[in-house]
């Protein structure tokens, strides 16, 4: 009953603004270190920020977002009800054989190395729930396309008849000793049993 002047107080003011949104607080705290200080400009925004590649070097990490398709669901494992609310997962697709930001050589060895993740229509699919943030999820996405890119950029060295011949004849030695320790084993096993009948 206290708070009834209050409130007529409060209804009065609302009926002579006719507006409630211009109800405002007249006393706001704001840290010091809050994130509007901190990086006035910065956004959460996603965005490709203009750049330059080398044409010297195969893949230099930049990957253009609006060459993408990224889809946001709800994530699974622990989190309580938070998981079901926010949609943190994120499914990044983009068609392999299209990607002109990928190197023709490197996009090639790509489409060999991960034929088993293209879908029917020849997309590559990349998913990450590893964190409950979509923007961490995200890069997490990145960083698996940009490590995939860098794997198929590396050419392996084919190695040199002495090489080929110094492992052959690591395989025999080691073939030659398992051979000879599976017949010490069965002698000692031989030696352990009961003499019969025959062998007296």
């Amino acid at each position: 009953m206290a708070l009834m002047p209050f409130r007529t107080h409060v209804m009065r003011l609302v009926a002579q603004c006719g507006n409630y949104c211009t109800l405002q607080r007249s006393m706001a705290y704001k840290s010091a270190i809050s994130l509007e200080t901190l990086y006035p400009n910065s956004t959460l925004k996603l965005s490709t920020p203009s750049f330059t590649p080398n044409p010297n070097e195969k893949f230099s990490g930049f990957i253009p977002l609006n060459k993408l398709e990224i889809q946001y669901s709800a994530s699974s494992g622990p989190g309580g009800q938070h998981v079901n609310k926010v949609h943190t997962k994120v499914d990044l697709r983009f068609k392999l054989s299209e990607a002109d930001w990928i190197p023709a050589e490197i996009r090639d060895k790509m489409i060999e190395l991960h034929s088993n993740k293209l879908t029917k229509e020849g997309y590559l699919v990349i998913r990450s729930d590893a964190t409950r943030t979509q923007q961490l999820n995200l890069a997490d996405c990145l960083q698996k396309l940009r490590n995939m890119i860098r794997d198929a950029a590396v050419t392996k060295r084919e190695p040199s008849p002495e090489t080929e011949e110094m492992i052959r004849q690591r395989h025999l030695k080691a073939s030659r000793l398992r051979v000879a320790m599976k017949r010490e084993e069965a002698l000692k096993r031989a030696e352990r049993r009961a003499p019969t009948v025959v062998d007296l």
